[in-house]
């Protein structure tokens, strides 16, 4: 692109022109033809690996020592992760249809039949940060939910995200479907970010992912509908009826498993009547692996945690380290997690039935887990194949979304020959 005349909002007008046209062109796909797309990007992926790793190391060598362990970690795709990608696809392909799902049916008296059935939102705008595999996941969920893709990964992962685009127009070129129902912003001026959150004519909801800094952007300059994915301040409570082994196994896990995740845990909760046995195995499983920060009653156990200040209760640290907070009994563990999660995923740990369902219900968070590590917050390990995003707002979609809901729907009226009185 010629710098001088580049025009981000032009730009972005001819992406979602394009957009506009496939999404129509895709609203006729059959569900055969989309899943061979997914398929054929599927093998191209596979095709294309050592491009895509070469690829990546160049976003992995700009980001090197200026960003920390985590964002690295988010951004590095090897052979593994690529696998995971192209079989995502794959999974995503073998799961059924989204669009034209009867919903419901009414029978009315006056002889009418109104069916409601799914149906595409649309152009779906994608702005994420470091992750490339967002947009393969992306990609994939949007076309099999019938919808159009404008992609708008982070400058940090341009090099990737433009080989993953590639491999899925190679898909939609292969099954005969128009290649323009993945795009990417050719561009890293920020300006096109702006033109998208305004692009009311084409564009019919944005979904953003990453931190919190890029989501608030989102939501306050967007004119388009967003679906919001905010942080990920995940809380795991111990509770006094707590199997403690089991419970210092998931909560490594959880914090531990990989730390750059919005699912990871963030803050450990500790229920008094059983802090003094249990404070000593966390510190003892997490290690040297992991930095604690307590309250003054978690650090009188075991001072090898450090004291926390008021910041670290409502810090996705996205890192190793976790915020330890003894609290006294079920009812204020609730309080004390209603106030400081970021409603993304919670988790109890309990044997106690009753306590799990109280707790369970209280806790407001699109996601609530028992006795499991909160990083199997995924669509998916929800049987979902993929997520385009946690949902953390109320409104459309809430926790993991994947095909049904990037789904609207209609209503279908059928009559014969009624008129209203």
């Amino acid at each position: 692109m010629n710098d001088q005349t580049f025009d981000p909002q032009i730009h972005i007008h001819e992406l979602g022109s394009k957009a506009r046209a496939a999404a129509k062109g895709l609203l006729s796909a059959s569900t055969e033809a989309k899943n061979t797309a997914l398929r054929e990007a599927a093998k191209a992926l596979r095709a294309n690996m050592a491009d895509l790793i070469a690829a990546n190391d160049k976003d992995v060598e700009s980001v090197a020592g200026k960003k920390p362990d985590s964002f690295v970690d988010r951004l590095r795709l090897d052979e593994d992760r690529i696998e995971g990608m192209a079989s995502a696809l794959e999974e995503i392909a073998e799961l059924p249809d989204p669009v034209n799902r009867q919903l419901a049916t009414m029978d009315r008296p006056n002889g009418l039949k109104i069916e409601r059935v799914a149906v595409p939102i649309g152009v779906i705008g994608m702005i994420y940060e470091s992750r490339p595999n967002v947009g393969a996941d992306a990609s994939a969920l949007c076309l099999k939910s019938g919808n159009a893709v404008i992609l708008r990964g982070g400058s940090e992962s341009r090099h990737s995200t433009k080989v993953i685009v590639d491999c899925m127009r190679k898909g939609l070129a292969a099954a005969g479907l128009p290649e323009d129902a993945v795009q990417t912003v050719g561009t890293t001026d920020r300006a096109a970010v702006a033109a998208l959150l305004k692009a009311d004519e084409f564009v019919d909801l944005v979904i953003p992912r990453g931190g919190r800094g890029l989501v608030e952007l989102v939501r306050d300059q967007a004119s388009v509908p967003t679906l919001l994915h905010l942080d990920g301040n995940c809380h795991s409570y111990v509770h006094e009826a707590a199997d403690l082994d089991k419970a210092a196994e998931v909560i490594r896990n959880a914090k531990l498993r990989r730390t750059g995740v919005c699912g990871a845990t963030e803050s450990i909760v500790v229920d008094r009547a059983v802090a003094k046995d249990f404070v000593p195995r966390l510190t003892a499983i997490m290690g040297s692996d992991c930095e604690l920060r307590g309250d003054q009653e978690a650090v009188a156990i075991d001072n090898s945690i450090k004291p926390a200040e008021d910041a670290d209760w409502n810090t996705e640290y996205l890192d190793t380290i976790a915020s330890v907070k003894v609290v006294d009994g079920l009812d204020e563990a609730i309080a004390w997690v209603d106030e400081h999660s970021s409603h993304h995923t919670d988790a109890i740990m309990t044997e106690d039935d009753d306590a799990a369902r109280r707790f369970m219900t209280a806790i407001d968070s699109a996601i609530v887990m028992r006795n499991a590590s909160t990083q199997f917050a995924d669509g998916g390990e929800f049987g979902m194949g993929a997520e385009i995003g946690i949902a953390t707002g109320k409104m459309h979609a809430r926790g993991p979304v994947g095909l049904e809901q990037l789904c609207s729907f209609k209503y279908l009226v059928h009559g014969d020959g009624q008129t209203r009185p």
